[in-house]
């Protein structure tokens, strides 16, 4: 996905374990386990192993999002926009891997990550703030100028990163304990810089949780009504054997090349780049047994940090951003929309799109997150969001994804790329302010990994991480996922009435 452009957060709650920093989460239905019962090494060493951050070091930089306050951009200057909010994408890009380049620096002078870094930083935002502006006036629109006060970044250290994603604004947490009660382990003082991972950015120890250890936290669905559209249909779009790839976003970020700063799957739609259109979309293959089926699935790749490289290593959105080691394809990757307990759903709108998440909770909190991770045979049980799983024996890992499925019945995207779908009510199902309910994506995807081991000296050895944006640090929370909706052949409608008719179709 492209670079937290903000949606509305699943229902969930999160509640803090401090013992084990474990995370309860709950989803009033949205999530999959609930929808289907059945179920490295630091810079500096050759050692495979990932190092943890001295708490008091500047780990990252945090940036206000410019896009998710844009609710209203006139259509003639939405590729303009779009650009500026890539430019503000890449200048945060480059202003952290100045700050990781610089740690002597930053030892040396107090002073210097402000003068150096953070300051030029909110020049240049202030003035791509500003082209903003401009794009928006110059066609008759209306800009809120207190955007202009967005410019500024702040630093967050390493402690901040693994115990401060707190709530941010309410988002929709039902109690607001959107915390992590663990502190990252200390790093020797040899090391100040260095922030886990392979590349040096994360993860860290904290990242992780011994699955067994973690309380059951999974709520119950609610409860179906009378009206319930009760049916599924499954499309079959493979796991991606094929290596199709790219570091676009074209939701987001079209026409920019590398606008996501980091490596997606592509299943589904074969042709989705920074320039794909709805009618390239139209004409494309399919990688789904259902050829009616053109939508785009798309989502970050996970890799293991085990010393190893790929493909991407000195390349834009992977090795260039932080973005190592080997990319793993998923085993299983089942996609599946679903209905409403509330009420029947209508078929949804040619070129829809959705992105569900937040791929920079790192830096804005948890309000937005919607990543849910678990192990086979405990996807009913525990889901987690701001730590990744370590799973017995005979277990794997589990990414699920429960999109948007109310729709305001207009639009098929949004300025801020929020607004025109939304979340039911977690306790009835319910689609609020007029919104219609659809079909609701869901994704389970399954990753056969080697569990990583926790050492004594607070480092892991055989991380795995989503991929993301570098000053992200690669946190469980910024998991994410992006859908474009393209059918044919009126298989939109088909879906539709499947569900509603409740059936099983594929």
């Amino acid at each position: 996905m492209g670079r937290n452009i903000r949606k509305r957060r699943s229902p969930l709650t999160v509640k803090v374990i401090a013992a084990s920093a474990a995370v309860a989460l709950g989803g009033g239905g949205l999530l999959y386990a609930q929808m289907n019962a059945s179920a490295h090494e630091s810079n500096n060493s050759a050692q495979n192993y990932t190092k943890a951050a001295a708490a008091s070091a500047v780990a990252t930089i945090s940036c206000p999002d410019v896009g998710q306050k844009l609710t209203n951009v006139p259509a003639k200057a939405k590729q303009g926009v779009a650009t500026e909010l890539a430019n503000l994408d890449k200048q945060i890009t480059e202003a952290y891997a100045r700050l990781a380049s610089t740690r002597q620096a930053q030892a040396n002078d107090a002073n210097f990550v402000q003068n150096a870094i953070v300051g030029p930083l909110k020049e240049k935002r202030a003035a791509t703030i500003n082209r903003i502006r401009l794009d928006i006036t110059r066609v008759g629109g209306t800009f809120d100028n207190s955007l202009s006060q967005l410019a500024a970044c702040t630093t967050q250290s390493a402690n901040q990163t693994t115990a401060g994603q707190g709530n941010n604004n309410g988002g929709q947490n039902n109690n607001g304990n959107t915390g992590q009660a663990s502190a990252a382990p200390s790093a020797s003082a040899s090391a100040p810089a260095n922030i886990g991972g392979q590349a040096g950015n994360g993860p860290v120890a904290a990242d992780f949780v011994d699955i067994t250890k973690v309380a059951p936290n999974v709520l119950s669905k609610p409860a179906k009504t009378g009206q319930a559209s009760t049916g599924t249909f499954t499309t079959r779009c493979g796991t991606n054997q094929n290596k199709n790839h790219n570091t676009d976003n074209v939701i987001v970020a079209p026409g920019v090349t590398n606008g996501a700063h980091h490596l997606h799957d592509y299943v589904g739609n074969q042709k989705v780049n920074a320039f794909a259109t709805n009618d390239s979309m139209l004409a494309a293959p399919s990688s789904c047994q259902n050829q009616s089926d053109l939508s785009s699935y798309y989502w970050p790749v996970v890799r293991v940090q085990d010393g190893s490289q790929d493909f991407d290593q000195n390349a834009d959105g992977g090795g260039k951003e932080g973005n190592v080691g080997k990319i793993l394809t998923p085993v299983q990757a089942q996609i599946k929309y679903v209905g409403s307990p509330a009420s029947k759903v209508v078929a949804m709108p040619q070129f829809l799109r959705i992105i569900t998440g937040d791929a920079k909770t790192t830096t804005n909190g948890l309000a937005n997150a919607n990543a849910h991770w678990s192990c086979t045979g405990f996807e009913n049980k525990v889901q987690l969001t701001t730590q990744y799983p370590i799973c017995p024996q005979g277990s794997n890992v589990v990414r699920t994804f429960a999109f948007q499925s109310c729709w305001d019945g207009v639009n098929i995207d949004s300025a801020n790329h929020r607004t025109h779908v939304a979340f039911a009510d977690p306790a009835s199902g319910v689609c609020g302010n007029g919104f219609k309910a659809i079909p609701q994506l869901t994704m389970r995807l399954v990753y056969k990994i080697t569990p990583p081991t926790l050492q004594a000296d607070g480092t892991v050895k055989n991380a795995f991480a989503v991929d993301g944006f570098p000053e992200q640090l690669h946190k469980p929370s910024t998991d994410h996922d992006d859908f474009i909706s393209v059918t044919k052949n009126n298989l939109a409608a088909t879906i539709a009435n499947c569900i509603n008719t409740g059936k099983r179709c594929q």
